[in-house]
């Protein structure tokens, strides 16, 4: 039977969150103890490790790990030398299949199989010390999935897929799998890891935050948001032309491409563009639906036709449905839309710091794939480089960490509506922190598949 912990700052409330569990010390604590040495993480991106003896070092709260890829796969060994504990890898990256790991301090070397080639000195050391099977390095856990390598300290945890449920299976329809990095930007925001997840749980924010996205399609963030601010109900503006209304969505699109290249990509655009005089039904809502079901449509068959490789998005969308938003707990997330997709990830450097990643991917036809990012492009948080929507994004979470010190500021209020995936993430957290049943923590993580703008659950842990 899993052992119950007491935690601080508990989620007593589905719809208040205390505001304590972003900057308390012993909060902080208790999720680098009992969160994430028994979560996945993604750790690198496969094309970073196409070869035999490519590796990369992954680390995260102080562990080191080196995921390396052997004639027989991907594997992954926690990063010390098995004499004085010294870190394997000079570097981020790099290829041992010549000369495997060398300790920097003594010379000790091992292949990437983890096994030890060589002791200087052999004669000094009692036979016992020198066991072949003891010698080897430490594995660690390692799955693959979506074009990513995850992994996990737990080797007691349910694996991957049984952990993230069907959402996985969903997001490879898509072609997950397929997709490549274009680029990778990284920054420190001086904010808690989940303040900075938690901003991209819903689009409530639009209105304020992206209000370039909101003036070109109102009537589709009205639509989901602001029925008491003027919203018509539906994605799309009866009173405006069939044209009119194709060229809003047009705009919007371009919008998103201009903001997170992944989102929209600007050859997603060109074929967007192909289609915007096409002959449309007489009613705006059908016209704009038949829009994006031809985007679907051309998009499949012309990047197709180069040898990309694309799902028949309209098939996928109906037989695999993903939301704007997709995460994978604790610490990733996608945003897919129509063959490319934007991809985050965010690591805890401290109660109130965190080191923010983001990724654009696409496909691309076999030997027309773009150079590897192999690390990212640091920036400051609030640097012009970054692109419009996570720049705006940056602006708000480091303003929303200082304002939870406010005095009598106890607690987020969450809407029952539309902000439920943040109550569902901090249960799940408080979950790890009591040590509850990982199985039944895995079938919780399940429901946050598809739950992006969507209400708090009942969770039977």
């Amino acid at each position: 039977m899993a052992e119950t912990r007491q935690i601080p700052f508990k989620v007593t409330d589905p719809e208040r969150i205390p505001a304590k569990r972003y900057y308390d010390e012993e909060f902080y604590k208790l999720e680098c103890e009992h969160l994430w040495p028994h979560v996945w993480q993604m750790a690198c991106r496969l094309e970073q490790i196409p070869e035999v003896g490519d590796w990369v070092e992954y680390s995260n709260l102080g562990k080191s790990v080196i995921i390396v890829r052997t004639k027989d796969g991907v594997k992954a060994f926690h990063n010390a030398c098995r004499h004085r504990g010294v870190p394997l890898t000079e570097g981020s990256h790099g290829n041992c299949k010549t000369k495997g790991f060398i300790c920097p301090f003594h010379g000790w070397r091992w292949n990437i199989e983890g096994e030890c080639t060589f002791v200087y000195g052999k004669h000094l050391f009692t036979e016992h010390q020198l066991d072949n099977e003891d010698l080897k390095l430490k594995p660690c856990r390692v799955e693959e999935w979506g074009g990513c390598a995850f992994i996990n300290f737990d080797d007691n945890a349910p694996s991957l897929r049984e952990t993230m449920g069907p959402i996985l299976e969903n997001l490879d329809a898509h072609g997950k799998s397929n997709l490549r990095s274009e680029w990778w930007y990284a920054t420190v925001l001086p904010a808690n890891w989940k303040i900075a997840m938690e901003a991209f749980m819903e689009g409530y924010h639009v209105m304020r935050t992206h209000p370039q996205l909101q003036q070109t399609a109102p009537a589709l963030y009205n639509s989901m948001y602001g029925f008491d601010t003027g919203g018509i109900g539906v994605p799309v503006n009866p009173d405006m032309s069939v044209k009119d209304n194709i060229d809003s969505q047009m705009r919007h699109l371009e919008l998103l491409s201009e903001g997170m290249a992944g989102m929209v990509h600007e050859k997603e655009l060109v074929i967007a563009r192909q289609l915007v005089d096409a002959e449309f039904p007489e009613d705006p809502q059908q016209a704009v639906m038949m829009f994006f079901g031809m985007v679907q449509d051309q998009i499949t068959k012309q990047l197709g036709a180069k040898g990309e490789p694309i799902p028949d998005l309209n098939a996928v969308a109906v037989s695999h449905p993903v939301h704007a938003v997709e995460f994978l707990f604790p610490n990733y997330f996608l945003l897919p839309f129509f063959s490319c997709m934007s991809s985050y990830r965010i690591r805890p450097l401290g109660p109130e710091s965190c080191l923010f990643e983001l990724w654009s991917l696409a496909p691309f036809a076999p030997g027309e794939e773009p150079p590897v990012p192999m690390e990212p492009i640091m920036l400051p948080y609030d640097s012009p480089d970054f692109p419009p929507i996570p720049r705006q994004d940056y602006s708000n979470i480091p303003l929303q960490q200082k304002g939870l010190h406010a005095e009598g500021f106890e607690f987020m209020r969450l809407s029952n509506v539309k902000e439920g995936l943040i109550s569902n993430y901090q249960r799940i957290i408080d979950g790890h922190l009591e040590g509850k049943d990982q199985a039944k923590l895995a079938a919780a993580t399940h429901k946050l598949g598809g739950n992006f703008d969507g209400s708090p659950f009942e969770f039977d842990f």
